[in-house]
């Protein structure tokens, strides 16, 4: 089983930027669609950008045009990049693939401050 290590959250102010990092053992990123999911507290877990096998992207609204997701398949790695972040953006952010198979990961705390 697949658990994936998720770094690189932290504490920004409102408009500021993070690049989240998902490491994984084996070449599973090329195959598989993947995504960034985030549960903040008392709310579901919610996936909020996927890209799928072939490279292409989608977004769900609160993130669009502020989110970039990206993959290395070489380095079996998964990105992140958040800019002009919300104090909405704050939650624990997952990767996994889509619809999720993996063990979920300890996650990476993002909270925006206003």
């Amino acid at each position: 089983q697949v658990q994936p290590v998720e770094s690189g959250g932290g504490l920004v102010q409102a408009g500021g930027s993070l690049r989240l990092s998902c490491a994984a053992s084996g070449s599973v990123f090329s195959r598989n669609a993947m995504g960034w999911y985030r549960q903040a507290p008392g709310k579901q877990r919610d996936l909020v950008a996927r890209i799928s096998g072939g490279g292409r992207t989608d977004y769900a609204d609160p993130v669009k045009g502020r989110f970039t997701i990206s993959r290395d398949s070489a380095k079996n790695t998964m990105y992140l990049q958040m800019n002009s972040l919300k104090p909405e953006d704050t939650a624990v952010y997952y990767c996994n693939t889509d619809p999720p198979i993996w063990l979920w990961g300890q996650g990476t705390q993002v909270t925006v401050s206003s």
